[in-house]
Formats: C-alpha cells, sequence, structure tokens
C-alpha cells in the first residue's frame, strides 16, 4: 500500500474517476463492457467500490454496465493445469463440485471489481458455469436472459446481444488479450475446433454434470490483433487514475478481429 500512495500526487476518488471516465469518452446512458485491473489505477480511497460507484454515475441508469464474471474453477478437472490434479481424483471431483448459482459462486481470477459488481444491488448474472456475465442498467434483464450452456461466448450470449446496442469496450488498466469481445469473432469465422466441455449445473432443484460443446479459443492472438486493431479503428487511449486505458466500439473490435483471425487461418491452416 506504501508504494502504491507514493506513485501519486494525490488520491484517486471516485469523483476524479469519474473526471477520467469522461476524459476518455465514456457519457451518460451508453452502454459498456468493462475489463479491469484495480491496483493499476493506483491507489483508490475506497477501492473497488468507488470505481464501480464512478462506472455506475458516469453511464447512469439510462445506460448498462456489463463486466465478465467468469468461473473457470467450474471445469473438468480433467483441464486443470495450474496445478492439475491426480487422475484418480477426476471423478470424485466431478460427482461432489458445488453446482453453478449465480448469486454465490465466486469469479475466479477476474479481479476485485468484477467481484464486487456482482454482488452490487441492481446488478443481475447470467446463468452460466464458466463464462457469465453480470449487467447493471435499464437493458440488463435482456443483456443476461437466455445466455446458452453451449458455445457461450457465441450467438446465444451476452456479447452477440452487446453487439447489436451500439456497445463500447472499456480496458481499463489491463490488455487486449482480457477483450473477451474477440471471443465473439472466433465463432463467426469458419475455422472452429470442437471440443467438449463439463460442469455441474441445477436443473430445477438437482445439481447435474453437464457435458457440453465448445470451441477451442486463441486468446494468445489477442493481442497482436488489438494492435493492428488500433493502426485501423479509432480507439481512445487515456489514462484512469495511473492505468494506460482504451475505449472503442465492440463492433468495430468484433468486425476487425473476424477479418483478422479468417486472413490469419487462410495463411496458417
Amino acid at each position: 500500500m506504501k508504494k502504491t500512495i507514493e506513485s501519486i500526487d494525490f488520491p484517486n476518488t471516485k469523483d476524479s474517476i469519474i473526471d477520467d471516465l469522461k476524459q476518455i469518452g465514456v457519457k451518460e446512458g451508453m452502454t459498456i463492457i468493462v475489463h479491469s485491473s484495480l491496483s493499476s489505477i493506483g491507489w483508490v480511497n475506497g477501492g473497488e467500490v468507488a470505481v464501480i460507484q464512478a462506472l455506475m454515475k458516469a453511464v447512469t441508469e439510462e445506460g448498462n454496465i456489463v463486466m465478465p464474471t467468469q468461473s473457470a474453477l467450474l471445469s473438468d478437472p480433467s483441464e486443470w493445469e495450474m496445478p492439475p490434479v491426480p487422475k484418480e481424483w477426476w471423478q470424485p471431483i466431478r460427482d461432489t463440485m458445488p453446482a453453478f448459482h449465480p448469486a454465490y459462486t465466486p469469479t475466479f481470477a477476474m479481479g476485485k471489481i468484477p467481484e464486487t459488481f456482482r454482488n452490487f444491488p441492481g446488478v443481475i448474472r447470467s446463468n452460466h458455469p464458466e463464462v457469465s456475465f453480470a449487467a447493471w442498467g435499464k437493458d440488463n434483464e435482456t443483456i443476461i436472459k437466455e445466455h446458452s450452456l453451449e458455445f457461450g461466448l457465441g450467438e446465444r450470449s451476452p456479447l452477440a446481444k452487446l453487439y447489436n446496442m451500439d456497445c463500447f469496450v472499456l480496458l481499463l488498466g489491463v490488455g487486449y488479450e482480457n477483450n473477451t469481445s474477440f471471443h465473439l469473432s472466433e465463432y463467426r469465422i469458419p475455422y472452429r475446433k470442437i471440443v467438449s466441455k463439463g460442469s455441474p449445473i441445477l436443473i430445477g432443484d438437482e445439481r447435474v454434470w453437464k457435458t457440453y460443446q465448445e470451441i477451442e479459443t486463441r486468446e494468445e492472438l489477442f493481442e497482436e490483433i488489438g494492435r493492428e486493431f488500433e493502426d485501423n479503428y479509432e480507439v481512445s487511449i487515456n489514462k484512469i487514475g495511473l492505468a494506460e486505458s482504451r475505449f472503442f466500439s465492440l463492433k468495430h473490435g468484433v468486425d476487425f478481429a473476424e477479418k483478422w483471425l479468417e486472413e490469419y487461418d487462410s495463411k496458417h491452416n
């Protein structure tokens, strides 16, 4: 904490973050999807709560705020690598892992801001065991409802709805590798490797281990896609606190990534 305080001349506050959000392009009534790193902002009076309140104040209830609230631990243990578990553990883990519940299943490796956001009054969360989203604002129910278990970041996901809503992406102190919307592009290209996934879900009141289809994603390409995207489209780059941040049209980003991936695959496949 001492180091983060020494790195700034004046404390970051809810009001100063609102000013920074406006400077990067956030306006009242917008729909934005936020990917964030609290630590990159520097010391904030009120921490993640102040950041969320600033976002809500900047967008207002006439807009919408969406955040990925993924829970990657609710997955098949045969896929685990950090760390892997013994093969003889796989079936007992599948048999006993608690089912996903949007109210109490925590996020995993998403950071403090989305973990706190999902618990805020007025925020609702989609019912997907691995790649859920949380939303606040006037259209939150429309954005969140009917999130498909299979192909969870594709055409029957909140991302596809945001694509049609003139949504903007805010990368708050994180890079393009965190830009979830690029996944939508992966569903819209000819090359898609289908894989089998598994998670515990609730069907009524009954816990069930459910297997489903998904595509193999390629996040390792996202940073390169983002760099080339900035050469071709308008991306607002500014600091929010100490965090270098980016703000751009989700639709433009998805369309560009779709073309980029098609060209990439034509050269490599």
